[in-house]
């Protein structure tokens, strides 16, 4: 038995895997869970795990520059709506997503996957010239966060770091933000500080809509192998493929069951209601894995990586997956 490292978040889809219900034949696997924060740095790095979750963005941008010391399978481990992500100044007179452009906007990087996906989302949805937002990056609610990567945007896109003692959420305090796009909330939102607010208001409403409009589920983070890994064991991305999938049929099952169980095993009070919404909308296999099952999400994502200058080609949905995983079924 070959022993390889894997590290992941402990998403419920992963946990089959991570505890050793689900394996790969002829591997073990030592498991590391840590969250996105810091594997994605040491992905885009040293790349000190055989396999690792990867930041999507990431992964495509250095996929475009030939970069990437990973090879991508199609497992999602992390897919989001972001409409409830953009929170803006109740005084920047911000009232509509098209209020955005000439507003100084935080982000905690620009090449981030989330920021990524909002830029598209309100060019494509709300008719926002994205390249009019003047960005700051920062740390959300600590200062000292950077880009991971390198690249070059036009130099009529008004990109800028804050100071090293900044973070965006002292950044909005203070009024030198008019927004922040990110992917959890400024702690002067969750504190309730009167001049937070989401800029939509029932993101909610607005993301089943964009679903049933498009069939997007946002991507946020796929699953990569080490290409040295590869090459050694050219059957391991077809394996792990198949035990991710194993994985999320479990998880997927046990959401199922909690959620029509007699008794609630978890601790959100509307944990049924948030399934059967979820069913109602996006049906019940609702979290497929594979490229066909996918194709929507992952050519407007490659679009919005070349539109938004963070490649300089548009990649194909087929190049970001090894081939083995590409013709799997995603459920």
């Amino acid at each position: 038995m070959t022993e390889l490292s894997l590290a992941c978040w402990d998403y419920d889809r992963a946990l089959p895997i991570l505890d050793g219900r689900v394996g790969v034949p002829g591997f073990t696997l030592r498991t590391e869970t840590a969250p996105p924060g810091k594997l994605f740095p040491l992905a885009v790095g040293d790349a000190p795990f055989d396999i690792t979750e990867l930041s999507f963005a990431s992964y495509v941008i250095q996929t475009s520059q030939g970069q990437s010391r990973y090879i991508g399978i199609p497992v999602y481990l992390s897919r989001a709506f972001r409409h409830g992500g953009i929170y803006v100044r109740s005084d920047s007179g911000i009232s509509t997503p098209k209020d955005l452009e000439g507003k100084i906007v935080g982000v905690p990087e620009y090449a981030m996957t989330l920021a990524v996906w909002v830029r598209g989302i309100l060019a494509d949805d709300y008719g926002v010239d994205v390249g009019k937002l003047k960005y700051r990056t920062a740390g959300l609610n600590e200062p000292g966060r950077v880009e991971r990567l390198k690249f070059s945007v036009p130099g009529d896109i008004d990109l800028q770091a804050l100071a090293e003692t900044q973070s965006l959420n002292d950044a909005m305090l203070s009024g030198e933000l008019d927004a922040i796009i990110a992917p959890a909330p400024p702690k002067a939102f969750t504190e309730g500080h009167r001049l937070v607010r989401r800029l939509i208001e029932s993101p909610a409403q607005a993301e089943r809509d964009y679903f049933t409009r498009t069939g997007i589920f946002p991507i946020m983070h796929i699953v990569g192998i080490r290409k040295d890994v590869v090459a050694r064991h050219p059957e391991l991305p077809g394996l792990l493929y198949d035990a991710f999938l194993e994985a999320r049929k479990i998880a997927m099952a046990r959401v199922k069951s909690v959620a029509e169980s007699s008794a609630n095993r978890e601790m959100s009070p509307w944990y049924a209601d948030a399934y059967e919404v979820a069913v109602a909308t996006m049906g019940a296999d609702y979290w497929r894995y594979g490229v066909a099952d996918n194709r929507a999400d992952l050519e407007a994502f490659c679009r919005y990586i070349e539109g938004q200058h963070l490649s300089d080609r548009r990649l194909r949905p087929e190049e970001l997956f090894h081939p083995d995983t590409l013709g799997r079924p995603g459920s």
